[in-house]
């Protein structure tokens, strides 16, 4: 893809920062049959889940939409995405994707941003900035799980901390410091692994201009909140020649 002009890409960076930093996040997830499209708004926060598996389950969505979907946990991330990739739909997003979406998003048949004047970004969440060669394969087939995988807490770590609070719960009032103690720091360690951070990750956006729509990617260490302006925009970081979207 040709390289957008300087005029081009100022205008691109100006069209996606407001369309962002405009949009509010929304509450829990609300699902919305439209033909044979799925409209799903809001959190992936997994109160939902059996509704969306059901619904795709009935053969009739060919086509997820995702619209402004701010975030959600790893596990409900994982849960969409299976009942994705069971149903064979395709994805699509309208507007913002981020965190939990964007990982149900990828399971899709085949996944792309929505046509329309709307700016559409899509937002993976990573541990640490990832490199050159780690792009180029990071959204790809089981490299996504792998991904999703180092956000969601092994099920033996979770028990056995669960259990540990349990026991020392139970013992006399002199020990209720230390308790407490324990406590903050399992469930410290567990907030580490569970919550997404929807303003840390890789930015990807697709901005309507003049000229057609260009597209960018950037990395954002959260620090600058919802001015993704601040983000450090990543050269040749084509999302298609990465697999984020499909033609």
């Amino acid at each position: 893809m040709k390289p957008p002009s300087l005029s081009g890409w100022v205008l691109s960076v100006a069209c996606c920062v407001a369309g962002l930093v405009s949009a509010v996040p929304a509450g829990a997830a609300e699902l919305a049959l439209q033909g044979n499209r799925l409209v799903v708004s809001g959190m992936l926060d997994g109160t939902a889940v059996k509704e969306f598996a059901d619904q795709l389950g009935g053969g009739a969505v060919r086509t997820v939409v995702f619209e402004d979907s701010f975030g959600g946990t790893a596990e409900a991330a994982g849960a969409y995405a299976d009942a994705i990739r069971a149903s064979g739909a395709q994805t699509e997003v309208r507007g913002q994707c981020m965190a939990a979406c964007a990982y149900a998003f990828l399971a899709g048949k085949t996944h792309r941003f929505g046509y329309g004047a709307q700016v559409n970004g899509i937002l993976l969440p990573v541990a640490v900035r990832p490199t050159a060669a780690e792009l180029a394969v990071r959204w790809r087939g089981d490299e996504t799980h792998k991904t999703l995988a180092d956000f969601t807490p092994p099920a033996a770590t979770v028990a056995v901390a669960t259990s540990a609070i349990s026991a020392t719960a139970s013992t006399t009032e002199a020990a209720a410091k230390p308790v407490d103690a324990s406590v903050k720091e399992v469930k410290d360690t567990r907030d580490t692994h569970d919550n997404w951070q929807p303003d840390h990750g890789v930015l990807f956006t697709a901005s309507p201009t003049l000229f057609g729509r260009v597209y960018n990617a950037y990395y954002c260490d959260g620090t600058q909140g919802r001015d993704f302006s601040k983000c450090e925009r990543l050269p040749d970081a084509d999302p298609y020649k990465l697999g984020v979207l499909t033609p």
